[in-house]
């Protein structure tokens, strides 16, 4: 795919060129620009020869800026490039686990070590060519996310569906070397790699320290479509704390010798275990937030605060809240924490709501689904509104996974509906009806 300019922002140091929309990007400082890594890396500089193609004739531009000041194109895609997809059949990938019918691009399944460090995705690295690694490494791109499973190369194979899954362990330990910053997931599947196969696994990401500065371990979320998939068993309270204690393990070891704790147990693994969750203490700087590590702890810290710095509220109108099964308790108690603060004449009430459309064995908030929450609250919810979590819509939408939108779902069960960030302060300003 080539360089196509679709727009020029204004004011920026491409209009200021005279550099216009429907050219193409061929080169800055006589490197070709392939994708957005690129673009973002070659033109970081102050001084930038450009070359650009409108059809048969070519152009040059000179440019100079801030270093660092971004030059102000934008293309007919954010990578500047087709984005690269997944190979590999794992065998607790979620997107395999889909009912039919979805939205098309809820199935595609990327691998993009690109956007792992433009926006935070996970990769495998089973699809990475040499010059891919030895491009990563000369930009210095970093951080990236690692979805590493199990350092057990035989295992890795078996477990990513794929012949490189353990061969690709090579760029890790490559990327490690070569002094960049990786992030790295664990998705545990009892019976495949927890017990002494997980134990392993952190012991050997504890020897690439500092390179690989963060662990978090996950369990795998099993669906009711894996007809024709690899028999998986769900994660119990029982295995779940079995987890739970071998990662404790692995974090008194790294304390000890690293310094730092390194690993981490995903929040869904104590709800799971039934156990209390850790104090922010636990999780340095929180830096697994995306993988659901520290999410529960950080929202009640945060609530805590801001209960902290509010006065008292006596006419607070009634509220309902729509959560997942595994966080219910969890946020019953948080609203039992506001009550308080107004004298307790709040009136509430939390639903707990069955995952029907993905089954029971997926319990988290992010997956409910509109049509679950119409089936299971519709003339049960006494107040006027009902909060849910942000995590429930699609990403930038209104819509739940089932493509029921917000504007469907007030008038099906007719109350308003507010959907909150996952943040502590955000959801007392939304409990207490303040803007």
């Amino acid at each position: 795919m080539s360089a196509v300019i679709t727009g020029v922002r204004r004011r920026s140091a491409a209009e200021r060129a005279g550099i216009r929309a429907g050219e193409t990007l061929l080169a800055v400082n006589g490197k070709s620009i392939r994708d957005v890594l690129d673009y973002q890396f070659y033109t970081y500089d102050a001084d930038l020869t450009i070359r650009l193609a409108n059809g048969d004739a070519e152009r040059t531009v000179h440019i100079r800026k801030q270093p660092g000041e971004e030059l102000g194109l934008d293309f007919e895609t954010y990578l500047i490039d087709t984005q690269k997809s997944c190979g590999n059949k794992c065998i607790f990938c979620f997107i395999d686990q889909l009912p039919r019918g979805m939205r098309e691009t809820l199935y595609f399944k990327d691998d993009d070590a690109r956007l792992s460090f433009l926006l935070g995705n996970y990769i495998s690295m089973t699809n990475l060519s040499d010059a891919d690694v030895e491009r990563i490494i000369a930009m210095r791109v970093s951080p990236l996310n690692i979805s590493v499973h199990t350092t057990d190369p035989e295992l890795r194979s078996r477990m990513l569906g794929n012949r490189r899954g353990g061969q690709s362990l090579a760029c890790l330990y490559r990327f490690a070397e070569a002094g960049l910053q990786l992030q790295c997931q664990i998705v545990v599947c009892p019976g495949w790699n927890d017990g002494d196969q997980l134990r392993k696994t952190l012991r050997d990401l504890g020897e690439l320290y500092p390179s690989v500065g963060a662990v978090a371990v996950v369990p795998v979320g099993l669906t009711r479509y894996r007809d024709g998939l690899e028999p998986l068993r769900p994660i119990d309270e029982h295995s779940a704390k079995e987890i739970i204690a071998i990662v404790d393990e692995a974090r008194e070891r790294n304390e000890k010798s690293l310094g730092d704790p390194q690993c981490y147990a995903a929040d869904e693994l104590y709800l799971k275990a039934h156990l209390p969750l850790p104090g922010e203490g636990y999780y340095q700087d929180f830096s697994q937030l995306e993988n659901g590590v520290g999410l529960v702890t950080l929202f009640e810290s945060e609530l805590r605060a801001a209960l902290e710095d509010c006065g008292r509220h006596r006419h607070v109108s009634p509220l309902a809240v729509a959560t997942g099964k595994a966080a219910a308790p969890f946020m019953r108690r948080m609203i039992d924490l506001v009550a308080k603060k107004c004298d307790n004449e709040m009136q509430y009430q939390v639903f707990a709501v069955e995952n029907e459309f993905f089954g029971p064995g997926v319990d988290v908030a992010g997956l409910v689904t509109g049509g679950d929450i119409i089936k299971q609250l519709k003339g049960k919810i006494e107040a006027k509104r009902l909060l849910i979590p942000q995590t429930m819509l699609r990403h930038g939408e209104t819509v739940f996974l089932d493509d029921v939108s917000l504007p469907q779902l007030e008038a099906e069960l007719g109350v308003r509906v507010q959907a909150v960030e996952p943040d502590g302060a955000l959801f007392l300003q939304a409990v207490l009806g303040r803007k």
